[in-house]
């Protein structure tokens, strides 16, 4: 489905397992580091933060033996800045876009968002050899990117389709690449994770009416889904379907559970749309419209009593020229 054919919501996922951890909302005061549902707990423990985070322990190398595979596992999991791994996929090019892609990452979770969307797109852009995709499938499943597919929204990703494609999308988003952000996360499996990637892009470029069709339906079941509430609740306020608006932020606020960060973004979304609704009573020309009959009319009399007034001064000033 292209981005630009709304045609349905595209939050469902029908996996029984997915590749993402626990999400996490960021605050001033309260960082990331603590527990995200088992994912990523060896670089919150023994693991150095600088290198590529793991689940657990680095596998060790057992069922691929050879120079090659030992230079490449070393470069990826020991590797503290992306030139190593960029040198590794120049000697052995048929592991060049895999490298480039670990490149990427790394670059990625370092903060280094455009070297991270170059690095990245090239890998992808690389065929790998077949010990190189065999070699991924079997030693980097544990390899964990913490991507954020919203503003303030993080997501661990365990290696695959979703964390490369997603950490590409925010790294153009960063960038300021929103068209490109989008396009690059419109292929991937349906999830709630990609689905508010989806959806804060869209709302970023003044597509509402997207966001409001692919979040049509959709209950807060967890903080993911009342993330995407919120963002329908903005996108039906700017289209000016208040009630719609209301009811979304009301589902956000319904769950007791819901973080409190989107808890307090929801009251705040909640009281501008009381504000907007009741604008009306601001404006001055407004309270005129609600005026009783005779107080409108005692202001037309008025009115035409001093333009009166004004005439016969004028006529004076001429009888004594």
């Amino acid at each position: 489905m292209s981005t630009g054919e709304p045609r349905g919501p595209i939050y469902r996922d029908a996996r029984d397992l997915t590749p993402f951890g626990n999400v996490q909302f960021q605050t001033p005061v309260r960082e990331l580091a603590g527990s995200v549902g088992g994912l990523i707990h060896g670089v919150l423990g023994r693991r150095d933060p600088a290198l590529l985070a793991v689940d657990g322990e680095v596998p060790r190398l057992r069922l691929m033996p050879g120079k090659t595979v030992r230079a490449v596992h070393e470069a990826i999991f020991n590797s503290k800045e992306p030139e190593r791994l960029i040198v590794v996929g120049r000697t052995y090019p048929g592991w060049a876009g895999l490298c480039s892609v670990m490149a990427g990452l790394l670059a990625y979770q370092h903060g280094g968002y455009l070297r991270a969307s170059e690095l990245l797109q090239r890998g992808l852009s690389i065929r790998n050899a077949d010990d190189a995709n065999q070699y991924a499938a079997t030693y980097l499943t544990r390899v964990v990117t913490r991507v954020e597919v919203a503003e303030r929204v993080e997501v661990p990703v365990l290696f695959g389709q979703e964390s490369v494609f997603l950490a590409l999308s925010h790294s153009l988003r960063e960038t300021g690449q929103l068209e490109a952000a989008l396009q690059t996360v419109a292929g991937l499996p349906p999830s709630l994770p990609s689905a508010l990637a989806r959806c804060a892009l869209a709302f970023a470029l003044g597509r509402d009416k997207e966001v409001v069709i692919w979040t049509e339906g959709l209950l807060n079941s967890d903080d993911l889904s009342a993330a995407l509430l919120l963002l329908r609740g903005r996108a039906l306020r700017r289209l000016g379907a208040h009630s719609k608006a209301q009811e979304a932020l009301q589902e956000v606020l319904r769950r007791r559970k819901t973080d409190p960060v989107i808890r307090n973004d929801a009251l705040t979304d909640r009281a501008l749309l009381v504000l907007d609704n009741g604008r009306w009573s601001l404006n001055p020309r407004d309270w005129l419209r609600g005026r009783p009959a005779e107080l409108e009319t005692f202001e037309v009399i008025r009115k035409d009593v001093d333009e009166r007034r004004l005439w016969e001064q004028e006529w004076e000033n001429l009888d004594g020229k």
